[in-house]
């Protein structure tokens, strides 16, 4: 049995001193016990957290960061402009580049906090459209890359079969995605077979990509596969996005959506920052969890997502580094905030009277992306996965602080390199700042993107 013993510890019911924590062998918690004296032999830590999910992520996109911060021909740059860059992009990866890439992002995300990642992989086909003999053989590189790092995986394989609305075929570059919903049914048990490899963390889920990507007919075909598991859905990204379904369905995305599928806690509805208020109100009455990516979102100049209203609202929240362009925790946190100060001129915005602005994101978006992956984690709590994260108080960003401010600190004025530990489900993956296989999995991505880069 594991034992970590913490100066501090965010409970539950809130921080505790002297906090011991067992895990059993399967990478449980089996109990937790505040007050305690540290015993001979356990691992000792400063302020020990339930570490987060990053519940979105496209990893390939990780090796095309800072390629596309030159203005293109268009009058106007945007969102559309950098995805045909990515297009061009995909030409050049392979099977053994997925992987390669996959590991080294998640090497990032366990340095950077996170216990484990909603992979929304929609790279499936091989280059020119293709079929793989095995249709997974992309889901089950990602799982490869999992198996290697240790990082906890909730596999969310994409359903892509229109390119808009009015469901026309897919353009080039984007016929690597492709599939009918008979196709990916296939895909998707293909996948299942890739993660039964996989530590019993392991989850499998769905995810249609947009409402742009699958209609009506598809996305009720696809559903069922998803089970009791997760369901994730681009959704109210662009404005552009927004004008097409009004133009076709007579709705908002989220109107939508929340009127003709059966929207509940399963469910993750990635961005939605185009939303009115009665779409804001009405998703967090949902129960679904909105999947934020501010980094991302303001990357691609996507808008500000209705944090004020939506949480006020009782509304669940969780983060992802979606491109991958940065992969830091504390930005996100640290972005989320700022964009909500921005709009609305003023400071504190997302804390409470009871929860400053780091303790209030950081607990939100630990049981949000846990919800979100469908992964029995969050909290520091018996019975739950050991998804466990420590942070380095002798550091000078935490030196002298407790508390709350611990969290306000680390989101604000530090940055990853105050996390000292990380554990996925017990596996004890970054000791001293580092993944446990940092070195080969950094030499392998960066042989990579060398070659990469030369060919764009």
């Amino acid at each position: 049995m594991t034992e970590i013993w913490a100066e501090t510890a965010l409970l539950p019911g809130g921080w505790a001193a002297d906090v011991l924590v067992r895990l059993d062998d399967a990478g449980r918690i089996a109990a937790v016990t505040p007050g305690a004296e540290a015993p001979a032999g356990a691992a000792r830590r400063g302020a020990l957290l339930p570490a987060p999910v990053n519940l979105h992520s496209h990893a390939f996109q990780r090796a095309m960061a800072g390629l596309t911060e030159a203005r293109g021909p268009d009058p106007a740059d945007s969102f559309w402009t950098w995805r045909r860059l990515m297009y061009r992009f995909l030409d050049q990866l392979g099977p053994d580049e997925v992987q390669v890439i996959a590991a080294y992002v998640q090497m990032q995300m366990a340095e950077a906090g996170y216990a484990a990642v909603g992979e929304f992989h929609y790279l499936h086909n091989a280059p020119g459209g293709g079929a793989y003999a095995d249709r997974a053989e992309l889901s089950g590189r990602i799982a490869a890359a999992a198996a290697e790092t240790g990082l906890g995986l909730t596999l969310l394989p994409v359903f892509y079969q229109y390119g808009g609305c009015d469901l026309r075929p897919l353009a080039p570059g984007q016929d690597r995605f492709f599939n009918t919903p008979e196709t990916f049914a296939a895909l998707h048990d293909g996948a299942a077979r890739a993660l039964a490899a996989l530590p019993p963390d392991a989850r499998l889920g769905i995810a249609p990509h947009s409402l742009r990507a699958a209609d009506p007919a598809g996305l009720a075909a696809v559903l069922p596969l998803a089970g009791d598991g997760p369901v994730h859905i681009h959704v109210a990204e662009q404005q552009a996005e927004v004008d097409e379904l009004i133009a076709h369905r007579g709705a908002r995305p989220v109107e939508w959506l929340l009127a003709n599928a059966p929207v509940d806690a399963r469910w993750c509805l990635i961005h939605a920052t185009q939303m009115v208020a009665e779409e804001t109100l009405a998703m967090a009455a949902s129960g679904a969890v909105a999947g934020l990516c501010p980094i991302t979102e303001s990357s691609l100049g996507d808008g500000i997502f209705d944090g004020v209203r939506f949480l006020g609202a009782g509304g669940a929240i969780g983060i992802g580094s979606d491109s991958n362009i940065r992969i830091s925790l504390s930005e996100e946190l640290r972005t989320l905030e700022y964009s909500q100060r921005l709009r609305d001129r003023a400071r504190a915005v997302l804390a409470t009277p009871e929860r400053s602005t780091g303790r209030r994101l950081w607990e939100a978006v630990a049981a949000g992306g846990a919800q979100a992956a469908g992964r029995a984690s969050g909290a520091i709590a018996p019975g739950l996965w050991a998804d466990l994260v420590a942070l380095d108080t002798g550091a000078g960003e935490l030196l002298g602080l407790s508390g709350d401010r611990l969290l306000d600190s680390f989101a604000f004025q530090g940055d990853d390199r105050l996390v000292s530990d990380l554990w996925s489900a017990g596996r004890h993956i970054v000791t001293g700042g580092r993944h446990v296989a940092h070195a080969p999995i950094t030499a392998r991505y960066g042989a990579l993107v060398t070659r990469l880069r030369g060919l764009l």
